[in-house]
């Protein structure tokens, strides 16, 4: 990186932060796509394995303590929940149901992979989407299926390790050129991988800009 590219990241982080830092609230729950906000302003999605940190991530994000909130039970997250930015509202982040889940009735699996599918497919403001990806187990199968479905939807994605802190920097080191190897493989994926901790707040400034860039902003 250049010190011009290094000095404009820096600015973008500011920026980022002094957005997150103002206005950012709960909007509502979508259960079905019919409960769907109106369409107005950009939206980033961020979808993962149950438990991989999802709500601790949108939290450090976003500054707050619980505006998500976490839960121990795998699958707890049933409908699309909806996050306003900024004052006027700049942008939505939009937390989706967790994958990967086993205890879950099928029927209920189905629905909520159909609620995403169509929501990736149809939702013209969707501009990007992370997918986490626990820094501690790699990529599974369950996550190579949504990159899958981001692919064929054409949703352009980030990929997000999270609880890097829990391993040592050389098993991380190796688990972010795996993910890079395999995200280049995928037509829609960035090929920068984002390393981040929710508890020790790494990586989270960089992520913060880059949600900036991703909303046009």
């Amino acid at each position: 990186m250049t010190d011009e590219e290094a000095a404009e990241l820096a600015q973008l982080e500011r920026r980022a932060n002094k957005l997150f830092s103002g206005r950012v609230e709960f909007l509502l729950s979508a259960p079905q796509l019919k409960f769907l906000p109106e369409p107005t302003v950009p939206e980033i999605a961020f979808a993962g394995r149950s438990n991989v940190g999802k709500s601790s991530l949108l939290n450090a994000i976003t500054g707050r303590r619980s505006i998500a909130r976490a839960s121990v039970t795998p699958g707890r997250t049933q409908e699309l929940n909806f996050f306003e930015v900024g004052e006027p509202t700049q942008f939505r982040l939009v937390d989706m149901p967790g994958y990967g889940f086993a205890k879950a009735p099928v029927k209920v699996v189905e629905k909520w992979k159909n609620l995403v599918r169509t929501y990736l497919r149809g939702r013209q403001v969707l501009v990007r989407n992370l997918v986490l990806v626990d820094a501690r187990h790699g990529l599974k199968d369950v996550d190579r299926e949504m990159m899958k479905m981001l692919d064929e939807a054409a949703v352009g994605y980030r990929v997000v390790l999270t609880k890097a802190d829990k391993i040592k920097a050389s098993e991380l080191a190796k688990t972010v050129a795996a993910v890079e190897a395999e995200a280049k493989t995928h037509v829609a994926a960035f090929p920068q991988i984002h390393v981040t901790s929710s508890e020790k707040g790494m990586g989270i400034g960089e992520l913060r800009a880059a949600l900036l860039q991703d909303a046009g902003i």
